[in-house]
């Protein structure tokens, strides 16, 4: 039994329908993204676009590709292999491709973003955003995430016992 009173199987069925679940929610935005960068390239003036831009949006696609990919492969793996008694090892790779999955889907936004001040105001503003959007990314999926993680671990000090 575990801290909340389930079995070790248990507590790995409701991670896997966590992780699955959270799958969801990324697969939304994975979709759309790739819906609107599918659309751009049928339009009049994608066709007289210079390198760069056709350049920047084939590397979009093919990163909202990977994140398909990545974030679809864990449910993927579980309908084929839940019934082999493989929750850990589902778990455990599931987690590695989300986050590589993420990952993915944060660098085709930020290229995307950036691809688009490009062709409104030029280099500077793909420069600019690419730096934003990329630093709104880490920190928010990674630096916030283990700022709270040192201050669960690491209380202040009137409330250390």
């Amino acid at each position: 039994m575990t801290g909340r009173g389930e079995t070790e199987h248990q507590r790995l069925t409701r991670n896997v329908n966590e992780l699955l679940g959270e799958l969801r929610v990324a697969q939304a935005g994975v979709q759309i993204l790739f819906g609107f960068l599918l659309a751009v390239v049928f339009t009049p003036m994608f066709a007289e676009a210079g390198l760069l831009v056709k350049a920047l949006h084939l590397a979009a696609v093919l990163l909202a590709v990977l994140a398909t990919a990545l974030l679809s492969a864990p449910a993927t793996w579980h309908r084929v292999l839940f019934r082999k008694g493989l929750r850990r090892e589902i778990l455990a790779e599931g987690n590695r491709m989300v986050l590589a999955g993420l990952a993915c889907l944060a660098a085709a936004l930020t290229v995307t973003v950036s691809l688009i001040g490009y062709v409104v105001f030029g280099l500077v503003a793909l420069i600019v955003l690419a730096v934003l959007v990329s630093a709104c990314f880490t920190y928010l999926w990674v630096v916030a995430p283990r700022r709270l993680q040192r201050i669960k671990q690491d209380p202040p000090a009137g409330n250390r016992p």
